[in-house]
């Protein structure tokens, strides 16, 4: 598991940045934030993938580098999941992609209570592929397992990665249970979650701050 902010770098004062009242209220910061920190991410992810040497042809001789095998597939879930997965895809540009629509579904009348919804999924062949699948928000872990065993009807990828800006302890010991193949990727991990299953001290809802509230 790898967490940013238990060392210095720039991750830390753009998660703080996603935090701050006095900042979040900028929709357009707080997206950009967001799609930096994939971005890092991407970068660190990228590192322990496989690679290949070619030779590219200069002006004035040959070089030789190493580029990607293949390029991942990288899966969020909407809306929240946007500006990070865009962060991702600056990086990862040739990357095939998937999109999943979950949400909590709430009983009547009891806000505490729920189920997690999901009602889309689109998705290229996973089958020997690696997965990147990020969410902003770590919190109960739910939605991540149900996204993730939605896409496996898609094929079953090689490797998997799940990246998240925050995460609760209970949220990692979920996914840790549930999914014990896949590799966690974290901006910070924070103290717990409330009676309603937000994190705390967390930065509030990452799709109302990204793109306006709901009704």
């Amino acid at each position: 598991m790898f967490v940013f902010t238990q060392q210095p770098s720039l991750a830390n004062q753009y998660i703080a940045e996603l935090r701050d009242v006095s900042i979040q209220q900028d929709r357009m910061r707080f997206r950009r934030n967001l799609e930096r920190l994939g971005e890092l991410m991407a970068y660190e992810i990228s590192k322990t993938l496989s690679y290949q040497t070619v030779a590219v042809q200069t002006p004035l001789g040959v070089s030789h580098t190493q580029v990607l095998r293949k390029q991942p597939v990288l899966a969020t879930i909407m809306r929240a999941g946007l500006p990070f997965h865009q962060g991702f895809i600056n990086y990862f540009d040739q990357a095939e992609n998937a999109f999943a629509g979950a949400y909590r579904g709430y009983s009547s009348g009891d806000n505490d209570e729920f189920e997690i919804a999901m009602d889309y999924i689109v998705s290229p062949d996973l089958s020997g592929k690696t997965l990147i699948l990020c969410d902003p928000m770590l919190a109960t872990g739910r939605s991540l397992e149900k996204v993730y065993h939605a896409l496996l009807r898609y094929g079953i990828p090689a490797q998997t990665h799940i990246a998240a800006v925050i995460a609760s302890p209970e949220g990692i010991r979920h996914v840790q249970e549930q999914l014990p193949q896949c590799h966690l990727w974290l901006g910070a991990i924070d103290d717990h979650l409330n009676e309603h299953s937000y994190i705390i001290p967390g930065l509030g809802d990452s799709g109302d701050l990204s793109y306006g509230g709901k009704v």
